[in-house]
């Protein structure tokens, strides 16, 4: 399927002010460390404030940045690096945030600072040393129906990016998944219209790769289960 330029859950780095070189941040534990250049676009110079912050689901300090605070000067780059600190070896990927402020200087004239920021907020992947790529992780999530309530379990290392936008087929009734990502080992249930009960087959919905480009609709085949 052709991939689409659009992501989920982050801005487009498309604004004036500081410009993120990629709409993600891959950090592998194998070679403990990753980095990315940030560009000053606007013609004056800023400070970068870089931080790090975790997830409601999981918040355990992964990961060190570095510098947290540089000044870069008008059209030109910051090299960003981000350092894994995990006290353990990691056994699934984990999704964090990472923040790039701009802070522009203090006005020369009026002596005081202008008080516009340009933020850029991204995700971040840290993933496992020795652990493959998989460009389809969507594909691994078991959808299982018992004619009550949908349940969407993502059994995998790989975190899974996707709109929380999804229709339930063959009738096509609409599903708010309430979302942008299933983490590894993560379940979620959402209840059903009586009328849905026997009639469903497959759960159709917009995944995205890991830099979070949509791929296309696709059709999760549904596997029903007794009511308890």
């Amino acid at each position: 399927m052709a991939m689409l330029a659009m992501t989920f859950g982050a801005p487009q780095a498309q604004a004036a002010g500081m410009r993120p070189e990629t709409s993600v941040v891959i950090v592998s534990e194998g070679a403990g460390e990753a980095s990315m250049t940030v560009q000053n676009t606007d013609a004056t110079p800023a400070l970068l404030y870089t931080s790090i912050q975790g997830i409601p689901e999981d918040d355990e300090d992964l990961l060190i940045v570095t510098p947290p605070v540089a000044r870069v000067e008008g059209g030109q780059s910051q090299l960003v690096r981000f350092i894994v600190s995990s006290p353990a070896p990691l056994k699934t990927e984990r999704l964090r945030r990472v923040i790039f402020d701009g802070i522009p200087p203090k006005d020369s004239e009026a002596g005081v600072r202008i008080n516009v920021n340009f933020r850029q907020n991204l995700p971040v992947i840290v993933r496992p040393a020795g652990l493959a790529v998989d460009s389809e992780p969507w594909k691994r999530l078991q959808w299982t129906s018992d004619g009550n309530s949908l349940t969407v379990k993502n059994p995998s290392p790989y975190v899974v990016r996707l709109s929380p936008g999804a229709s339930l087929e063959p009738s096509g009734a609409k599903l708010d998944l309430g979302r942008t990502y299933i983490l590894p080992n993560q379940s979620f249930s959402y209840p059903l219209p009586s009328e849905q009960g026997g009639q469903l087959a497959s759960v159709r919905f917009t995944p995205a790769t890991t830099y979070g480009f949509s791929v296309g609709t696709y059709d999760a085949k549904l596997t029903t289960s007794a009511s308890h």
